[in-house]
């Protein structure tokens, strides 16, 4: 796949310097950049390593005629921009158009004319894809599942029964979409639930058998969601577990059952959402974040990695620790710990300089 500078230009909204015609064949780091591959320099520190003679995404205010350069894109947001490029660049994965072979697809599903579907897919009684679906080897799907538009699920998914995913999502290599939830109930009241009443105490130990809950419900995947390789999404019990429209979910989340994840979320790495909690729209949970079940997370919420909600978060809130409190708190709680010890030695200095006082004030008396 090529390009030339001026459509590269055009295509990221950005301004045009030098060659236009030079053909782009590729993209690499500043130091890293071949003929032919266009070097990412839009920050100062990569300037020094762009070739002279090369080509080159910059960012507004700096100067390619200085760096020697041939051509160049400048643009106002970088970032951006290098999704745009990205996005022009990206072969993606090969998904040969029709219908392999070795696929087992029941007689009652539809499949349209246009769909790409590899080998060793399974799709059961009654699924419906979408226009535009390309569906990776090894891929299975439960019967009465819903597919919209251009879905593009990669090798190794499985996605349960009565599952509906909206237009243009994307499920990265084996993630698992409607799991049963982890759902299970004593006879008698458990230990679990006891120290939920009481706060730690029981007030007897028994043998306990744990009865599974079935899950009933579905999920239901908005639009432009991304699911990540090897995340899961549980059904719900009653109702359907649900992620809203244009909500990205980064590798090994784990979502639970009848969680409500809003609009435009971004769930990072190995965040784990326990049943039942609620997550508002745009809400950021950074690497490593767990939310408690049955709690709520408020609009416009960002929690930085390793963070634990355990209470319900209001909206626009700025997370950090366990258990989390307000970003600008626990930054200030970190500084003291890193205090203490300078804290233990001066308690230290001031004690002996106390007994000094109190032995010399003895002697005075004697």
């Amino acid at each position: 796949m090529t390009l030339t500078m001026a459509e590269l230009a055009k295509a990221l909204n950005g301004h045009l310097w030098g060659n236009g015609a030079l053909e782009i064949s590729g993209a690499a780091e500043a130091g890293q950049a071949q003929p032919g591959q266009i070097a990412l320099a839009t920050s100062a520190a990569y300037l020094q390593k762009l070739p002279r003679g090369g080509m080159a995404l910059l960012a507004e205010g700096m100067e390619p005629e200085a760096l020697g350069l041939e051509a160049a894109v400048l643009v106002g947001r970088p970032r951006l921009a290098m999704a745009g490029l990205t996005r022009a660049m990206d072969r993606g994965p090969d998904f040969a158009p029709g219908v392999h072979p070795t696929a087992v697809i029941d007689p009652s599903a539809e499949i349209p004319d246009d769909a790409a579907i590899g080998p060793y897919v399974v799709i059961g009684a009654n699924v419906r894809l979408g226009q535009g679906a390309r569906i990776a080897p090894h891929v299975s799907i439960g019967r009465d599942t819903v597919i919209g538009r251009d879905a593009t699920i990669h090798a190794g998914v499985r996605i349960a029964h009565e599952v509906v995913i909206g237009d243009r999502v994307v499920l990265n290599l084996g993630a698992s979409v409607g799991g049963d939830g982890f759902s299970f109930v004593t006879p008698e009241k458990s230990g679990v639930e006891q120290i939920r009443d009481t706060l730690g105490e029981r007030a007897d130990l028994r043998e306990q058998h744990w009865t599974r809950i079935h899950s009933l419900g579905g999920v239901v995947l908005g639009d432009d969601v991304e699911m990540g390789a090897n995340s899961t999404i549980d059904r719900g019990t009653i109702r359907a577990t649900t992620v809203g429209n244009g909500t990205k979910i980064d590798n090994l989340v784990q979502i639970g059952h009848n969680v409500v994840v809003g609009d435009d979320c971004l769930l990072c790495g190995l965040v784990g959402i326990a049943g039942s909690a609620r997550i508002g729209n745009r809400v950021v949970l950074g690497g490593q974040v767990g939310v408690s079940d049955n709690i709520f997370v408020g609009d416009d919420v960002i929690a930085g990695g390793a963070t634990k909600i355990f209470t319900n978060a209001p909206a626009g809130r700025v997370l950090l620790g366990s258990p989390a409190v307000k970003m600008e708190t626990q930054i200030e709680a970190n500084k003291n710990i890193r205090r203490l010890p300078r804290l233990y030695a001066q308690v230290a200095e001031l004690r002996e300089s106390v007994m000094k006082l109190i032995e010399n004030t003895a002697r005075d008396k004697s």
